[in-house]
This record gives structure tokens, C-alpha cells and sequence, in this order.
């Protein structure tokens, strides 16, 4: 298939930086693509078509998908293919049809200025996304490479590092790495009141303040995290819930009745690539979703209003389904395993009599697991401690076949 398209990396060093190959690319292209700072490396007298990214950057996406039979060069920043525009392109248009020439990407410069190794580094990028992404990767011990969105990041970053009680974190500012203009800032979270340069990359090592307890990435959080009206699936139940779902990079969870959205919050903690659709019909209940979500690091849970069944349809089938609320609506068993992906598991927790008897109906109908659930929690009683015992919980698991 014929290679229409060309997208090649370039540092801060220009065009004097580019392999034999990637300048043939570039000079041998009818039309170039980039933002300003790359267009502006091309000689004065280039009369060549040129197209800027619009916003959204879907719009040039679309133009260049429509240049297709033209030789068509987009020039990226490092590596295409590292949080890049290059991840993008191939999403609407064939690898065959293209070639990507990958620079040194931020990452690993920085890696060759710190001598960190790459492989124990948390990466993210912040650029056009939300900052509250950071969070699952803020722990005692942690080295953190972020692709900062320009000169204000690093001072939103410093202080997300302080709300959470990391102020003593190293932070290290990596400006225009690969050019002449190359610099370094270093500073610490809590006194972090430096100006720095648009194009940037953060290195932080994160250090916790005395007595802060970290919250990990397992399921199980403390009931605690979470702003709730009491519609909260208590600390142990959702552990043994998590480990009943079993999260798996890249697969989709539907929380059915999500109360506060601890389920799908912590379905997505597990790993960057997990996705959920949190459903809820109770409009007072969606703010606490999302605050939850963007606190506890997951801004892309995609909370849903709406009532069970009804508020199914036509989403993307999942490959797991939790229903934690609703059990007794009319066609919410068969509209969820209509929906479920071959191979995918269901799991439904009920504490009430008539809900309970709904998971003995379906266990009836297509078998699984019915497990007990009792949790006692030691409180105090006087000047005793006693055992104070939580609402048992039903629990029915079943993977559909």
C-alpha cells in the first residue's frame, strides 16, 4: 500500500537534528503539517502548502485524511508515539499508509539528564488533560516524568503534591531539552514559586510528609475517600467486589447504580487503560461521582444519569457489569447479560430480602457463584470493644459463556 503520509519527530534542535531519512521525507512533502513552533523551523522561502492545528485537532485530522494520495509530512515533537499526534493519526488512518520517523522523546531525554532508568518511572502527560490524573501516581518513593501543557503546570502540579501531602517533594523543570536554549529549574512543592519556560517537561520525586498515610492502588480504599450519602459500598465488600469483576487493562465496566461510584473509581485505579460507565438514576448523586472521580485520579469515568434498564441502551457493550443498585427493576438481568461480551463477568451485591431473591432467580437461570458476605467491625462499647456487624451482603458472580 502506497505510504502517503510521513509523520517525523523533531527536537528542539531543528532540522539540522533529523536523520538522512527523516529530511527526505520532509523535503520531498507536497504538504506540511505542524503547530506554529514547528512551521516556524522550515526555511523562510518554504511555498509549500502548510497547515496549522486547529482546535479541536480533529478538524486538521480530517484535512489531512482528505490530502490522501498527496505526500503529506507531519512534523511532532520527539516521538510521535509517546502520548503524541502520531497515536492520533493511526487511529483513523492505516499503519500501512504511513511511516513515522521517531525523535528522542522527552521521556528519555530527561532519563539522560537525571540518569533515571525509564523503566521505573511514572509517565503522564498533562497536555489537554485533566491535572487530577496525577493522583493514582502520587506515593511515597515515586519518580514522575510529566509532559507539562506550558508554563503553569508546574506550579499546578506543586500544588497538587501539597494538597495531598507530598510538600516535600523534589520537583525538577526540564526546559527545551535538546536545544540551545536548554535549562534546568529545580525546587521543592511546598515553597514552589518559580516562572519557567511554555515547552517543558516536570521530573518529580515524590517525598510524603510525617503522618501521611498514601492511598494505594488496590482495591479497598478507606470508606473515608469518598463524599457520600451513605450509598457507599462499605471498604471490605468492595475489595472482594474488585477482586470478583477483575479488572483487566483495557476492558470496560458498566456500575449499575452507582451510588457514589466507588465500583467503576476503583475498577479504573487499577490501571490507566480501564474504562467505566457509571449509572445512576438519583440527580443529587452525580456531583459526589464526580468529585470522587476527579480526587481519587479517574476524570474520564463517564457518569451516565439515568434509570436502569432504560439507560442501558445502546452503550458500548463491557466486558464486566457490576449492579450494586436497581436489582429489583423489571429487565435489568436481561437487558445487562443481553449486553455483556462473551467471556465477560457479571457481579451483583444485594443486602435486601427481595433482592436477594432476584440473584437466586438468576443464579436459577444461568448458574454462577452465590457467596455470603459478613463483615464485623470492632467498635467501642463502654470502655469495651465490641463487634458491630454490617448489613450481610448477597453476592452472585457469573461469566457468561
Amino acid at each position: 500500500m502506497y505510504k502517503w503520509l510521513s509523520v517525523v519527530g523533531i527536537g528542539e534542535d531543528g532540522l539540522p537534528g533529523l536523520s538522512a531519512v527523516a529530511r527526505t521525507l520532509v523535503e520531498q512533502a507536497q504538504v506540511l503539517v505542524g503547530g506554529d513552533r514547528h512551521l516556524a523551523m522550515l526555511p523562510e522561502k518554504d511555498c509549500r502548502e502548510q497547515l496549522v492545528w486547529a482546535s479541536p485537532i480533529n478538524i486538521t485530522v480530517e484535512e489531512i485524511i482528505h490530502r490522501r494520495g498527496q505526500s503529506v509530512c507531519v512534523l511532532a515533537s520527539g516521538d510521535p508515539m509517546c502520548f503524541g499526534i502520531g497515536v492520533t493519526l493511526c487511529r483513523k488512518i492505516p499503519i500501512a499508509e504511513m511511516t513515522i520517523i521517531p525523535a528522542p522523546s522527552a521521556f528519555s531525554l530527561a532519563c539522560a539528564r537525571l540518569g533515571w532508568s525509564l523503566t521505573q518511572v511514572e509517565t503522564l502527560t498533562l497536555a489537554g488533560r485533566a491535572p487530577s490524573l496525577l493522583h493514582p501516581v502520587i506515593y511515597p518513593g515515586a519518580r514522575l516524568f510529566i509532559l507539562s501543557e506550558g508554563r503553569n503546570t508546574p506550579t499546578i502540579v506543586a500544588q497538587m503534591l501539597v494538597q495531598r501531602g507530598f510538600g516535600s517533594s523534589r520537583i525538577t523543570i526540564l526546559e527545551r531539552m535538546g536545544g540551545q536554549h536548554e535549562s534546568i529549574v529545580e525546587g521543592v512543592a511546598s515553597t514552589w514559586d518559580t516562572t519557567v519556560a511554555d515547552l517543558n517537561t516536570i521530573a518529580v520525586e515524590c517525598i510524603a510528609d510525617k503522618n501521611i498515610i498514601p492511598l494505594p492502588r488496590t482495591p479497598g480504599l478507606p470508606d473515608t475517600a469518598y463524599h457520600h450519602d451513605g450509598q457507599l459500598t462499605k471498604r471490605e465488600v468492595r475489595a472482594v467486589t474488585l477482586a470478583a469483576l477483575v479488572p483487566i487493562p483495557g476492558q470496560l465496566l458498566w456500575d449499575v447504580g452507582a451510588g457514589c461510584g466507588s465500583i467503576g473509581i476503583e475498577w479504573m485505579r487499577s490501571h490507566a487503560l480501564c474504562r467505566a460507565y457509571a449509572i445512576e438514576q438519583q440527580p443529587s448523586r452525580l456531583q459526589y461521582i464526580a468529585n470522587n472521580a476527579a480526587a481519587l485520579g479517574t476524570p474520564n469515568l463517564c457518569i451516565l444519569q439515568g434509570e436502569a434498564p432504560a439507560a442501558l441502551q445502546n452503550l458500548e457493550p463491557p466486558e464486566a457489569i457490576f449492579i450494586g443498585g436497581g436489582a429489583t427493576s423489571e429487565g435489568i438481568f436481561d437487558t445487562c447479560w443481553q449486553a455483556l461480551k462473551s467471556g465477560g463477568r457479571l457481579v451483583a451485591n444485594a443486602v435486601t430480602v427481595e433482592s436477594e431473591q432476584k440473584l437466586l432467580q438468576w443464579h436459577e437461570q444461568v448458574g454462577g457463584t452465590l457467596t455470603r458476605i459478613a463483615i464485623q467491625r470492632a467498635e467501642p462499647v463502654g470502655k469495651f470493644l465490641g463487634w458491630r456487624a454490617l448489613a450481610p451482603v448477597t453476592q452472585w458472580t457469573v461469566i457468561k459463556s
